[in-house]
């Protein structure tokens, strides 16, 4: 791998952030996330450690035909120019590959649209349960890198394509009376409490060396299905579960209920009633106000989210929800009026990236596994 690709700042160099920029420096108030972030791009891109059935060149691969479905041209051509710099003659089998590009593909557009038979296909077509997890994070992640690109071009005042009308309408979600396993299903957007069951098995906690219980411990993941399944790759799940820390739990700019507003409304968009649950319920907790939240969850497929909603939550709300689109559709105009309201950089950041970290939440728990009602 040559040096040119080992980035400090994959980002900050794909936005043209300069260094002493607004933007630079809310990102460096939000160091964690910066870091981490980066740290993701390095555990999937710059490492084959826990990749060795998921060859350098399949990952850029994907990540290549990732972006482009997400309409993000620098990205797109970062990939491509590793791709193209790598030289490999690899072989991969034609239903390998067809299998990833149509996980891909549902991952990016309809991640709603999985099914657990969609995960035994991609075993038959050769792929491990653990090459599963990491092609999963893979997808999910560049479509967090994507918006998390497009939202700091955006605050940073340079140009973006154009992809189609802002104004966003809620998604449809999977309505099906009974899970995979015959549990009840949750069959609408609610604040209540929700279970999540895996469709592949996640890693028994005896089966991790004593250094990976410790890490698992350490974020509070070991009695966890979903964490223990994406712990399958342990290097990836600690740098996102980092990235999320960063975002998420951090003192000033954007208030946290409208950080967890953003996460509620990326996840009507891309019809994960389980992550709408726990994020629409804190945010209605620190809001003081579960009314206006309940009306964001009950706005039907094709409706627009921010109706109703006061000025503010209004235009948090149509921005998040043009950045949750594939491809995103956020704008300049919105940035404006979030800046009219008030918002500065940092409060912008944060709004753009709890607002793309759903990206990558939503798809993992949409894909690998489903809810079920208590």
């Amino acid at each position: 791998m040559t040096s040119a690709f080992n980035h400090t700042d994959l980002l900050a160099t794909l936005a043209e952030i300069e260094p002493e920029s607004a933007l630079a420096q809310a990102r460096d108030t939000r160091d964690a996330a910066t870091e981490h972030t980066q740290g993701s791009y390095n555990a999937l891109f710059n490492s084959n450690e826990n990749l060795n059935d998921f060859p350098l060149h399949e990952r850029l691969s994907l990540a290549q035909q990732i972006a482009r479905w997400h309409g993000d041209i620098q990205l797109g051509a970062h990939y491509a120019e590793r791709l193209n710099a790598l030289q490999s003659d690899a072989w991969v089998s034609r239903s390998r590959q067809q299998s990833a590009l149509a996980h891909a593909e549902r991952l990016s557009f309809k991640p709603a649209n999985a099914t657990a038979e969609h995960l035994e296909e991609l075993q038959k077509a050769g792929w491990t349960l653990n090459s599963i997890v990491t092609l999963s994070q893979l997808i999910a992640y560049v479509s967090f890198q994507s918006r998390l690109l497009r939202g700091y071009r955006l605050i940073n005042g340079k140009p973006t394509e154009d992809n189609g009308p802002h104004s966003v309408g809620a998604a449809f979600w999977r309505t099906d009376a009974k899970t995979h396993s015959g549990k009840k299903a949750p069959k609408a957007f609610t604040q209540d409490e929700l279970n999540w069951e895996p469709w592949i098995a996640s890693k028994p906690l005896k089966d991790f060396n004593a250094e990976q219980q410790e890490t698992l411990a350490r974020f509070g993941h070991s009695d966890s299905d979903y964490f223990r399944l994406l712990a399958r790759n342990l290097p990836v799940l600690e740098q996102r579960t980092l990235t999320d820390k960063g975002i998420f739990f951090t003192p000033g700019g954007l208030p946290r209920k409208d950080r967890e507003l953003a996460a509620a409304v990326a996840s009507k968009i891309n019809g994960c009633i389980f992550c709408a649950s726990v994020h629409a319920r804190k945010a209605a907790q620190l809001s003081k106000n579960p009314e206006a939240v309940q009306r964001l969850l009950d706005t039907p497929p094709g409706d627009i989210l921010s109706h109703g909603q006061e000025a503010r939550w209004q235009a948090e709300i149509d921005f998040s929800a043009a950045l949750s689109a594939t491809p995103a559709t956020a704008n300049a105009q919105q940035i404006q009026q979030l800046r009219a309201l008030g918002l500065s950089d940092l409060e912008l950041l944060d709004l753009v990236q709890s607002t793309a970290f759903f990206a990558w939440a939503n798809r993992l728990m949409l894909t690998l596994g489903e809810p079920f009602e208590k």
